[in-house]
């Protein structure tokens, strides 16, 4: 579906279509948009298919020159789509202003397809479970690496909204690379779950099967009762004596790289 407001047969990389007021265009999808925070957020956004409703930034010729060094593969979308707005319009839009001065509203993918994405056996890469996470960066960061490793995608419990505009920031907007969404324990989907847990065995004595799910807890309070519960395997990560934790992307990235050095990792 393309924003009425935005015909993309008639934009060049140089001559962007105008909208009427693209203030207003933000303000009209914002309640219901995501957030892409950042050059980097809205590079990778378009690059893996989002559907971009606005996009602003404070210096155009600053985003294009970082498109034409970081993103020349996007570069003539990135010209298509980006408005120039004074700095202090574009500063009203956002919760706090990025050094890139760029901003971008997105359309969420339809929840069904992530689900389906989520669902479809056999797997070709596991799916990472964030038991009730705390800390809106660190959710940010994992769905960063998952997207890095091709995980099927990342799922989290509780109250965290996975789509919070902190976490896409954290995500540099590879939410779009990856299926995200939030699930009760109850509805997670299928297939053998190791759980992070000091008390489990050796994750180096084992080998993740690409159907596995991946679940880590919160670094304060570990794994909860229902998640312990659910578990087919606990699994421990090699930490030195007297070392109480690891960050939770620490954790997340180890185990990934475990599972693609170890015949995982799609091509």
């Amino acid at each position: 579906m393309t924003d009425p407001a935005h015909d993309p047969s008639a934009a060049t990389p140089e001559n962007p279509v105008e909208r009427v007021d693209p203030v207003a265009v933000w303000r009209r999808a914002a309640p219901d948009a995501v957030l892409l925070d950042g050059f980097h957020a809205l590079k990778h956004a378009v690059r893996f298919g989002a559907e971009v409703l606005v996009a602003v930034t404070a210096d155009r010729a600053a985003a294009l020159a970082l498109a034409d060094e970081l993103a020349s593969d996007v570069r003539d979308i990135l010209g298509a789509l980006l408005m120039e707005v004074p700095h202090a319009t574009y500063a009203s839009l956002v919760p706090r202003p990025h050094p890139t001065a760029v901003a971008a509203l997105a359309v969420r993918p339809d929840r069904a397809d992530n689900l389906a994405k989520l669902a479809y056996a056999p797997r070709t890469a596991p799916v990472v479970v964030l038991d009730q996470p705390r800390n809106l960066g660190n959710a940010g960061a994992v769905v960063r690496l998952a997207a890095g490793f091709g995980a099927t995608g990342v799922v989290t419990t509780g109250t965290l909204d996975p789509w919070h505009p902190t976490v896409v920031r954290g995500g540099a907007g590879l939410h779009f690379a990856t299926a995200v969404e939030r699930l009760t324990v109850d509805e997670l989907p299928s297939g053998p779950l190791f759980a992070l847990d000091p008390e489990g065995e050796d994750i180096r004595s084992l080998k993740l099967p690409d159907e596995a799910l991946l679940a880590f807890g919160s670094e304060r309070t570990g794994l909860t009762a229902e998640l312990r519960a659910r578990a087919d395997h606990l699994v421990a990560l090699p930490m030195r004596p007297q070392v109480s934790s690891y960050n939770l992307a620490t954790s997340v990235a180890m185990t990934l790289y475990h599972w693609s050095a170890t015949g995982g990792a799609p091509v």
